[in-house]
């Protein structure tokens, strides 16, 4: 796992996240939630921050590509059902067939999802 010094309330995770730094991070700004950004081609996550687009920046800056990034949500203690929302000003990109802030599609979904229960968590409570 990475700190961006100048983005500390982000943090790239390329392994599993440590359940303290998760806590640190949901309760930075939200208190119940933490939003965040997968690259679905290098496979690491930026957790944190108040905007979806900050942790695109941080993950931009720190080599991903535009077309590999969505945004979500992470909500602790929601279950593996409800611990996701996959909604995101950044995923708006009616060029890819995404005209909306939700992942419209269902292998995205299903990609994210993965990478989400493998760096973050499925949804257990912190």
């Amino acid at each position: 796992m990475d700190t961006n010094d100048s983005t500390p309330d982000i943090v790239i995770v390329t392994d599993r996240i440590d359940s303290s730094e998760l806590r640190r991070l949901v309760e930075a700004v939200f208190g119940d939630m933490v939003k965040y950004v997968v690259d679905l081609r290098r496979e690491v996550v930026a957790v944190g921050g108040e905007m979806h687009v900050d942790a695109e920046g941080v993950l931009l800056d720190d080599g991903s590509r535009q077309d590999d990034l969505w945004g979500a949500n992470y909500r602790p203690g929601r279950g593996v059902d409800e611990c996701i929302q996959y909604e995101s000003l950044i995923n708006i990109r009616p060029v890819r067939g995404n005209r909306g802030m939700y992942v419209e599609s269902a292998e995205l979904r299903q990609r994210i999802r993965a990478l989400t229960f493998e760096r973050i968590g499925s949804g257990d409570p912190l």
